[in-house]
């Protein structure tokens, strides 16, 4: 073992530990030149150094992370080391779990946690069931009069709906859907915002009002013990911590909310709708997954899943996850400062064509035939791994499963036009409207 790299550190074969090998400043410029997207900047340094590699963007350093071993290494093994620093998704969540850091995230997730385990997840069933049935009740009526839709509204609609009933009881309404449309348009102005708190806020100031009466009403209804038809919901669960924990003002149960509302529907959203995309450009995807088994087999379930797996793999909830490294560190036989920011990135690390074969092509085949993905945990991680991992996961894979148990039998989605481009903000999502028709499917 490399002496030099200390406890629990990544050593690597060579023995020595080496500064994390650079871009050259040019790759930098011409990419700068041309405007390009970051995840275009990012892609090349990968090609042209490797999967622990460093780039400038101004005078310091940071570090790209896509090799599975240093991906564990950094958000599995040592997250005390790397660590996540505040963003910009704190002027819309606060101090939800997603943002908190230390022993308020610790306190935090524990309360949130076994809301989302096997059993806590089996509460939230009958929700997430009665969403996928309106949705579809909603289909069939497209279905029979012809009418366009816009897929990504949808599911953006259905995602809303099944993370509205598991936190309040209630089903959407159409009122607090349009309200609850400014949480969109907040997450898509965030990149853009100025870099000072103050100022930022001042520019989605209206929206963050909107957001704030809704949040405000539900936790005041719950606060009276007002039960929804569904019963009690996660909001109740958090006006209760509040009642037995100091820390939990109405203030951090907003944030909480809204945490759960943003993150527990937009990534769902965008996921569903890559699927929809990708099963317009390979329809015998659709067709293999149904012929797996009869309706509500374990078969076809599995094989629905294969179908988000794979969505997800080439388009992960979240294709960036930005750390922070508190203390040296050695990482892959690299030496990485304290100080250094690094990025671990999913899309990239999933469309490795050394770890994936023919990566950029749509093959749910991957997550059903034994041997068809990498078994490298830090091969295949959309929702992130180790302790900051998703807490929605399964809340996610549950309700894109159910809904697609329902949808896909019944109709082919018939695209009008694709999206204009593919947007990186905090999520990867198609951009533009995306007009559709349904038909029946061919028996």
């Amino acid at each position: 073992m490399d002496t030099e790299a200390g406890p629990g550190s990544l050593p690597h074969p060579s023995g020595s530990v080496r500064p994390v090998p650079e871009a050259e400043p040019e790759l930098v410029e011409r990419w700068r030149s041309q405007r390009g997207e970051l995840v275009e900047l990012l892609g090349q340094v990968r090609e042209r150094v490797g999967g622990v590699a460093a780039f400038r963007i101004g005078p310091a350093r940071t570090v790209l992370v896509t090799e599975p071993r240093a991906v564990q290494h950094v958000l599995a093994r040592h997250p005390e080391t790397y660590v996540k620093r505040s963003h910009r998704a704190r002027l819309l969540v606060g101090d939800g779990v997603l943002s908190a850091e230390g022993e308020a995230w610790k306190r935090q997730r524990r309360v949130l946690q076994s809301q989302f385990t096997g059993t806590g997840m089996r509460r939230y069933d009958r929700r997430i069931t009665e969403a996928a049935r309106t949705t579809a009740e909603r289909w069939a009526e497209y279905a029979r009069t012809g009418k366009a839709l816009d897929v990504g509204r949808e599911m953006h609609r259905f995602a809303l709906d099944a993370i509205w009933r598991s936190l309040t009881g209630h089903p959407l309404d159409d009122e607090t859907q349009h309200e609850l449309e400014a949480i969109e348009a907040v997450g898509a102005a965030l990149p853009t915002l100025p870099a000072d708190v103050e100022e930022g806020r001042a520019a989605v100031a209206a929206d963050l009002a909107r957001i704030d009466a809704v949040a405000r009403h539900a936790i005041e209804a719950a606060r009276a013990g007002e039960i929804g038809p569904d019963g009690p919901g996660l909001l109740h669960v958090l006006t209760e911590a509040g009642a037995e924990r100091a820390e939990y003002t109405d203030g951090l149960i907003r944030d909480e909310l809204v945490t759960l509302l943003a993150a527990g529907h937009e990534t769902t959203a965008s996921t569903l709708t890559w699927l929809y995309l990708l099963l317009d450009q390979c329809p015998a995807a659709r067709e293999e997954a149904l012929a797996a088994g009869e309706e509500n087999s374990e078969e076809r379930r599995q094989a629905i899943q294969a179908l988000v797996h794979e969505t997800l793999r080439l388009y992960p909830s979240a294709w960036l996850m930005p750390r922070h490294a508190a203390e040296d560190d050695t990482l892959d036989g690299y030496r990485v400062e304290a100080g250094t920011d690094l990025l671990v990135c999913p899309y990239l690390t999933h469309r490795d064509p050394e770890l994936w074969p023919d990566p950029e092509r749509f093959d749910p085949r991957r997550f059903l035939a034994p041997g068809g993905r990498p078994t490298d945990t830090g091969a295949y991680f959309p929702f992130g791994i180790g302790p900051r991992a998703c807490l929605g996961m399964q809340f996610a894979l549950r309700e894109s499963t159910v809904l697609l148990e329902h949808l896909l039998p019944a109709h082919v989605v018939a695209f009008s036009a694709g999206p204009a481009k593919t947007k990186f903000g905090f999520t990867v999502r198609p951009d533009g409207p995306l007009p559709a028709t349904l038909r029946p499917p061919v028996l």
